[in-house]
């Protein structure tokens, strides 16, 4: 699969809808302003924009404008400023409350979209032994090597209209919610007497509080209405969380190619390609980037991308010596340069561009496209580095994040298996505005397409009080802070964020960058690097020095060069 949709290599935003005033009504009046014209050509907008339920955004009812957030209207006038939309596509699941998900609740066997999700007993059928809570357990061998994102099996049991209860595969969240019920509600549906009902009613309600499950329930002297009111109770729950799609179902496929229709009308240029190697799954295989079979369904959904117009870049987080992010870009893809966030990090602390400056050999030898970052709604990336950063000093940037107040998520519960740092970037650089400024400067002057997340824009700082709000799963929120649109203007006052959109802007506009331009590094000490691109007579060059904490940027054309940026 070849990527021939042109692209621009211009700055792309990074933002909830919510993130800057509370709708994408106000971030557009936000981008409208004089001080932020020309500072951006492209804007990732996360899924929240869509109908969602959970995790932010990630878990899609349908891909309908939230109208809580947005409107055509607004991405209309995203399209006059001349910024071009980025979106996701979730290929791995949905949200239980989808009208798939909903009709096959209500029809079971009848539904359409019986095979929409994932049957985990059809799936295992021959392959396993039936155990008495209905579910297949799989062969030992064949699930040995399986890469499963919780605990256990990724089971949700789904009561039919039938009464039966059928597992389907369920990789990320789940919960299921039992509602509580009254005496009345109890004389109607089982025909209990009221004065029996009531104190049944007292002692169900009480333990659903407590979190039991109905069958967990103590009865006492009612025993005798249990299996009539743990039935009414289960017939009765309902169900938060993301179901997989099977991809062996051609209505799934239908759905992806209607989905990618649709964001294309609402003016997308990119999709995001979310949980994309969770989606094929084969019994006795991995679980997570399959292959042959997820390089198959890449070049399938490349090519229906391809047909509205589309760009599409997977989101997977590997370390650097699986090459998975070469395998990307072989496959005709972009891919994300989660590298970067924590090579600049560590050329910062070591003052050496070393490993920096083998990457970027790496991405022109290879001719890899990339979207890169410095921050984004995740942490920052650590997984990626193993391969490319020695052990040691991965730890050792561990530390300094957590002394900063970053926040340690290990890799799915396991400890000193570390996946990412929560943190926002300008924390991690120590809070310092001529550090943040000579991040940006490197990002920029980077291979690929930059992406600016926004409160990196605004020197957000760690936000703890939002983590404690955010409790379990609170340790995102430190980098999600919202801001209204006053805060958002009044800190466009600030000299870090006003000297940020001037580099912003001038990488927008010099004709020196590009896809097919041309970029030589020089390196002559370990704390010191020029990037200089060029391209049709127009020169661009980045100058810095660790040890002084200083650089400069120089443009020209036809051999006139003149300096425009200088710090430190």
């Amino acid at each position: 699969m070849e990527n021939k949709t042109a692209l621009s290599a211009g700055v792309m935003l990074n933002a909830y809808p919510d993130s800057m005033g509370g709708t994408l009504a106000d971030i557009v009046a936000l981008l409208g302003r004089g001080e932020m014209k020309g500072a951006f050509d492209a804007f990732y907008i996360l899924p929240s924009i869509f109908n969602t339920d959970l995790d932010r955004g990630f878990s899609v009812i349908d891909y309908n404008l939230n109208e809580c957030y947005a409107g055509q209207a607004d991405l209309d006038a995203l399209r006059k400023l001349g910024i071009d939309l980025k979106f996701d596509l979730i290929l791995n699941h949905a949200s239980v409350l989808s009208p798939q998900f909903q009709d096959l609740l209500k029809n079971g066997e009848n539904s359409r979209y019986k095979d929409f999700f994932i049957n985990w007993n059809k799936f295992w059928e021959g392959h396993g032994q039936m155990t008495q809570e209905g579910y297949i357990q799989p062969d030992a061998e064949l699930i040995r090597d399986m890469f499963f994102r919780k605990p256990g099996l990724p089971i949700l049991m789904v009561r039919m209209p039938d009464g039966s209860e059928v597992p389907y595969w369920n990789t990320f969240y789940q919960e299921v919610r039992y509602r509580k019920v009254d005496a009345s509600e109890l004389v109607e549906s089982l025909g209990i007497q009221y004065q029996a009902a009531s104190r049944i009613v007292d002692l169900v309600n009480a333990a659903l509080e407590r979190g039991e499950k109905p069958a967990a329930m103590d009865f006492g002297e009612f025993q005798a209405h249990k299996a009539a009111v743990v039935d009414h109770l289960e017939s009765r729950r309902s169900y938060l969380g993301q179901m997989d799609l099977n991809v062996a179902s051609p209505l799934v496929w239908e759905f992806y190619d209607e989905t990618l229709h649709k964001l294309a009308d609402y003016g997308a240029k990119i999709i995001r390609l979310d949980a994309f190697a969770y989606a094929p799954k084969t019994p006795g295989a991995k679980n997570f980037l399959n292959e042959p079979d997820t390089w198959q369904m890449l070049q399938r959904v490349g090519g229906i991308a391809e047909k509205y117009g589309l760009s599409i870049l997977p989101e997977i987080h590997a370390s650097y010596g699986e090459k998975t992010h070469e395998k990307l870009c072989e496959a005709g893809c972009m891919t994300y340069d989660f590298f970067l966030p924590g090579l600049i990090l560590d050329a910062f602390e070591h003052k050496n561009f070393e490993y920096l400056v083998r990457w970027i050999d790496d991405i022109q030898q290879k001719g890899m496209r990339v979207v890169n970052m410095l921050g984004c709604h995740d942490g920052i990336p650590l997984l990626d580095l193993k391969g490319l950063l020695p052990e040691e000093r991965i730890l050792a940037m561990v530390e300094t994040l957590k002394g900063r107040g970053g926040l340690v998520k290990d890799l799915h519960g396991a400890k000193n298996m570390y996946y990412q740092v929560n943190c926002t970037y300008y924390s991690a650089l120590g809070a310092s505005d001529q550090k943040m400024l000579m991040a940006r400067a490197l990002q920029l002057f980077m291979p690929g397409k930059p992406q600016v997340w926004y409160l990196d824009l605004f020197a957000g700082k760690n936000d703890l009080e939002a983590v404690r709000r955010g409790g379990g799963a609170g340790h995102k929120e430190i980098n999600r802070t919202n801001l209204s649109l006053e805060e958002a203007v009044e800190k466009l006052e600030q000299p870090v964020v006003r000297r940020q959109l001037e580099l912003l802007r001038l990488r927008n506009s010099c004709p020196a960058f590009g896809w097919d331009a041309k970029l030589t590094v020089e390196s002559p000490a370990p704390a010191q690097l020029t990037l200089r691109w060029e391209k049709e007579g127009h020169t661009a060059a980045l100058t810095m020095d660790l040890a002084a904490e200083r650089f400069a940027i120089e443009v020209g054309e036809n051999g006139k060069t003149e300096v425009v940026f200088q710090e430190g």
